[in-house]
């Protein structure tokens, strides 16, 4: 495979950065002007990193180059801060990550590499931070994926604010949350936006809007995995068809999400 470094300045972050592109590599039976001006387009993951983390993750820390050289696969991983990739309108000069994915990074990446447009051949996956903004990006443009992996992460109901829980991100006490809100503009604005994934997914689940939609998570994974749990339940009550990949005995940890990425590419169908 080849890993391409892409340094250029965002108009919708507003700084100069660095994306990592794996692209299927030359076969060596085959001549550069024939495979290189082959025309053809490949099918492509949109693969999210997780809090602290960057674009570097997914490379350094598990097999997705062998897997996506086995599916014959371009993988496009952006870096987001620790953004929750939601617009920051009023950080420094604006960081807006929500935005830049779909209107700044996709068609730059059409226009610039072999990579099809197509909805059938995109797909979109991420862990943690990343899993809420692959669940997130999914609902809020269904039309752009044909499916979605959302890995030690769920949907949460929004409804049910807790207090007390510092792994929450509905906590309201949590410091992290309090910027959120105040980002959004307070709790009933934040729940009337396009964070709201529950209520969203509730309203697009009879639709067939949807993509197809993949949730995985750990057995250990305190209290991620009731979470998970709960929301399985309710997308059972709600009639909505997911896959559910959970693995006994593991944590929120690289060897979990390299099993499920893995998971996550065969459900894809690729």
């Amino acid at each position: 495979m080849a890993l391409l470094k892409i340094n250029f300045e965002s108009q919708y972050l507003a700084n100069n950065h660095q994306v990592y592109i794996i692209m299927p590599d030359k076969p060596r039976e085959q001549t550069p002007d024939a495979f290189y001006r082959a025309g053809k387009k490949y099918k492509v993951l949109w693969l999210l990193h997780g809090t602290y983390g960057d674009q570097t993750d997914w490379v350094r820390k598990t097999n997705i180059e062998l897997y996506a050289e086995e599916k014959n696969l371009a993988v496009v991983m952006p870096p987001a801060l620790n953004s929750n990739y939601s617009n920051w309108n009023g950080t420094m000069l604006g960081f807006r990550m929500f935005d830049y994915l779909t209107e700044e990074l996709m068609p730059m990446v059409y226009g610039w590499l072999p990579v099809s447009d197509k909805r059938e051949d995109n797909f979109i996956a991420g862990l943690s931070m990343g899993g809420r903004g692959a669940i997130k990006y999914a609902v809020n443009h269904p039309e752009r994926f044909a499916a979605a992996a959302v890995l030690s992460a769920a949907p949460l109901d929004m409804e049910e604010m807790c207090a007390g829980n510092p792994y929450s991100l509905l906590d309201t006490e949590n410091p992290r949350m309090q910027n959120t809100l105040r980002n959004a503009g307070g709790l009933e604005a934040f729940k009337n936006s396009n964070e709201n994934v529950w209520a969203i997914i509730n309203q697009l689940a009879h639709t067939k809007k949807l993509p197809r939609l993949m949730f995985a998570c750990g057995e250990e994974d305190k209290p991620l995995y009731e979470y998970y749990l709960k929301f399985k339940a309710h997308c059972q009550e709600i009639g909505l068809e997911a896959h559910w990949f959970s693995g006994p005995g593991y944590r929120h940890e690289w060897p979990f999400w390299d099993m499920s990425i893995r998971e996550a590419l065969a459900f894809f169908g690729l």
